[in-house]
């Protein structure tokens, strides 16, 4: 029963994803799907591009230790989201580019674009091995007969094959209906978990158990981890790529909105799933193990086989986006005149090798998800002064955007080999070094100014 349901699954999303895929003649329509993208559509793939395996197995493990007061992560995103709603979302709209590094490159010339290009694509690759780690982590207990590395393979074949030819618009077709199942079989694990717990729940929801939790993941963590998501998607690529697809400025900003509350409540499901679960789950190595393992154990073969291929649809949709607004960003910052090359040969090459790429890093230099997902935002907290003040500030110069990108980067990788993660590093990186990185560009700017006037 497992694997015909699990079969099936496959077989529809394969089938959805294919439906009506269109032939694109150029790669403007293949990588931003027209530029037509409406409300529903637009807040599906936002969602579904940041409902990603790496964050669900990294949260869902800190709810197996800190207990409730693990749903201060997803209220990160709430918050971070948030931010980028209100002070980015119409500014994307207007850029109109192919690329978020274009920006950078009108304000500050093509040089400093093509360091953020190459600083915002080793991030990426970061991000999505990553994500190819987490999704082995969840189907390795059905698939038990495969390697990491046979495994990781397959999964990344799979993904290609979704939407490799069917671009941005393929994606979104596919979000779409992978945001439907989500919005199903989430909150459903978590009342199979509760139905299959023999845990008292007014213990779980205790001031004791919050005042437990916050020893394990403490409020300056939480804290640092706000900041970082608020300065760090604003120059998010797969989201600026979307946004760009959007139809309108009031599309991207309410899409973005409306997408923030969703990412929280579905991240919220895996969290109080493995807390409700964890009295019989006990004695784990890793807390990255105890979704996977609440799954196998709660849900019923029928359901569990289906379960498999929406999580492997979360999997899939986020990266899937990541590597097309990589390759958007090579063909738009690398090379020139996208607008009339006719065929999409280049972009399906280009998306194949960062697809290589983060396969290899998957198995080489992943181990514990949070912290090297984390540990990759480092160049792009860094860009966060060139972003905004981009944005909104004139007098921003070329200077004070390269030395503030610098400062950021350095300090970064400091407090990361200084502190290190058990002394939560995240915390001085980001609250000491955003009046560092905004400091250094606003003080260079004035020193160094901007010879276009």
């Amino acid at each position: 029963m497992l694997i015909s349901s699990a079969l099936i699954s496959i077989f529809l999303l394969l089938f959805f994803s294919w439906y009506k895929r269109k032939k694109f003649n150029s790669e403007e329509t293949y990588l931003l799907a027209g530029k037509n993208t409406k409300l529903f559509p637009l807040v599906a793939t936002l969602v579904m591009t940041e409902l990603n395996p790496s964050t669900l197995i990294a949260f869902s493990g800190a709810g197996y230790y800190a207990g409730i007061w693990a749903l201060m992560l997803p209220f990160v995103f709430l918050v971070g989201l948030g931010f980028y709603a209100f002070a980015v979302a119409k500014k994307w709209k207007e850029w109109d580019g192919y690329s978020v590094a274009g920006i950078f490159s009108k304000r500050y010339g093509i040089l400093m674009g093509r360091v953020t290009s190459f600083l915002l694509l080793v991030a990426m690759v970061g991000f999505t091995a990553t994500y190819v780690k987490a999704m082995y982590l969840i189907f390795s207990p059905l698939f038990v007969i495969f390697s990491q590395w046979q495994l990781t393979f397959i999964i990344v074949c799979l993904v290609l094959s979704l939407n490799l030819k069917g671009g941005l618009r393929s994606i979104i077709q596919t979000d779409i209906y992978s945001f439907l199942a989500v919005m199903i079989i989430l909150p459903s694990i978590l009342l199979f978990s509760f139905l299959k717990s023999d845990a008292p729940v007014l213990p779980i929801l205790s001031p004791q158990a919050i005042v437990d939790g916050s020893k394990i993941l403490p409020v300056r963590f939480i804290l640092s981890l706000i900041l970082l998501t608020m300065f760090t998607y604003i120059a998010a690529p797969w989201y600026g790529q979307k946004i760009v697809s959007s139809e309108s400025k009031e599309t991207a900003k309410a899409g973005v909105t409306l997408s923030a509350v969703f990412v929280f409540l579905l991240y919220c499901f895996p969290i109080l799933s493995v807390i409700l679960y964890k009295s019989k789950i006990q004695h784990l190595t890793s807390g990255q193990d105890s979704y996977p393992l609440v799954l196998n154990q709660v849900l019923p073969d029928y359901l569990l086989g289906f379960t498999y291929v929406v999580l492997f649809a979360i999997g899939a949709t986020t990266l899937s986006g990541v590597w097309s607004a990589q390759t958007s960003m090579v063909i738009g910052d690398f090379f020139s005149k996208i607008e009339v090359r006719k065929d999409t040969r280049r972009a399906y090459l280009i998306m194949v090798v960062f697809a290589i790429l983060s396969y290899i890093a998957a198995n080489l230099l992943v181990d514990q998800i949070l912290d090297k997902l984390i540990l990759a935002n480092i160049p792009v907290f860094a860009l966060s002064f060139a972003l905004l003040a981009g944005f909104y500030w004139e007098k921003a110069s070329a200077i004070g955007a390269y030395i503030s990108t610098l400062v950021g980067i350095v300090w970064g990788v400091f407090t990361y080999l200084y502190f290190g993660e058990e002394n939560i590093y995240t915390f001085y990186w980001s609250v000491l070094g955003l009046p560092l990185i905004f400091g250094t560009g606003i003080l260079f700017s004035y020193l160094f100014p901007s010879k276009k006037r």
